[in-house]
């Protein structure tokens, strides 16, 4: 980042900027990210995920609406570069209780005094996957007491059968 910001005051963006945008693989990545984030019906509540390989994606993750399966896929067919989309994406089965406990864990976590700063990010970084009563957290925190706190929370709700905590802790 500053490498950036002082090549943009001294007007040598071309040549620095044309030496990390060769790197393909790199900006496809970034462009199917982008695309995956911006899709209108992505929330807390969907784990998205990809694998690059050459000129093929590989979508994977949990959702919890039907719809977001095929909208990803179409979202990122159409990023330049992309030529083959593979989409293993899992259509989490539809449930009331499920979906009382997607609602009750979300209070849990982002109710906390200490995580509700998450809940400000226009996609909250802690996911919430549930499946036949079964909660999956994945996502980033910012510490390992913050990774604790939402498997406690996550934890306490009625009606949660286990609670498997897959959150990655930032460096830094």
């Amino acid at each position: 980042m500053r490498i950036l910001s002082a090549v943009l005051s001294t007007g040598l963006i071309a040549t620095l900027f044309l030496g990390a945008a060769n790197d393909p693989q790199q900006t496809l990545e970034r462009h199917v990210r982008h695309e995956l984030v911006m899709l209108p019906y992505y929330g807390v509540f969907d784990n998205l995920m990809f694998q690059v390989n050459g000129r093929e994606v590989r979508l994977l993750g949990q959702v919890s609406r039907p719809s977001l399966k095929p909208d990803a896929a179409r979202a990122v067919k159409n990023v330049e570069g992309v030529e083959t989309v593979v989409n293993d994406i899992e259509v989490l089965p539809t449930s009331p209780n499920d979906d009382r406990i997607r609602l009750a864990v979300y209070r849990a976590i982002y109710g906390h005094n200490t995580l509700n700063r998450y809940a400000l990010q226009a996609v909250p970084p802690i996911h919430i996957i549930v499946k036949n009563g079964n909660v999956t957290l994945v996502g980033r925190v910012a510490n390992e007491m913050d990774k604790n706190i939402a498997n406690i929370q996550a934890n306490g709700v009625s009606g949660v059968f286990s609670v498997k905590n897959e959150l990655i802790v930032d460096k830094g």
